[in-house]
């Protein structure tokens, strides 16, 4: 879910990375906390799709970062329909759907080194005490390169499996997909070993 970098002047683009992280916390735990009905899933909703709107993505951008969630919600709608039932399942799907929306647009509007400038400026009290802020910067670097690359790769299994005229299943899906992330996390190690990181 989380993309990469769109250039443009609109207001989000403009606000600091450090507010834009801390309201970005602060919108998700509001969502999960208020949003308890089916109409306040919809305001969820219209105001993630508002704020792509103000932010100013391209339709393309804004569709790159929802389509690969499709299925997993897809999967869990159903799943909380028959554990619970249809109004609940609807709220638990869009509460995620609107959080997911609004880390996207925070990332498609915000540089990564503007991201990790932000964390590693909010970790330096804590240097003193001899926690290495860089690795912390480079471990959320490493997370936020790998979830769109992660993303890609279920994509391309999906495509697969259509290609292949096989049905959508967790095994299907999730075996490949867990298995290219093993070697992509294989391929991080082996890059940092390389220039002496531990």
């Amino acid at each position: 879910m989380i993309g990469v970098y769109v250039p443009g002047n609109s207001l989000l683009h403009r606000l600091p990375a450090g507010f834009k992280m801390l309201a970005l916390m602060a919108a998700i735990i509001t969502v999960a906390v208020v949003v308890r009905t089916p109409m306040a899933a919809w305001i969820a909703l219209a105001a993630t799709a508002a704020v792509f709107l103000i932010a100013m993505i391209p339709f393309r951008a804004a569709w790159s970062q929802i389509r690969g969630l499709l299925w997993l919600l897809g999967v869990l709608f159903l799943f909380q329909w028959i554990v619970t039932d249809l109004s609940r399942a609807f709220v638990v799907t869009a509460i995620l759907l609107a959080s997911a929306g609004l880390a996207a647009v925070v990332t498609l509007t915000t540089r990564t080194t503007d991201m990790l400038d932000a964390i590693i400026g909010a970790l330096r009290p804590v240097e003193r005490f001899g926690v290495r802020t860089d690795l912390i910067a480079m471990t959320f670097a490493l997370t936020i390169r790998s979830i769109p690359l992660i993303a890609d790769v279920l994509s391309q299994v999906d495509q697969a499996r259509r290609a292949r005229g096989l049905r959508a299943g967790p095994r299907v899906l999730l075996a490949p997909t867990v298995l290219a992330a093993l070697q992509t996390a294989d391929g991080f190690a082996e890059t940092l070993a390389a220039r002496g990181m531990d």
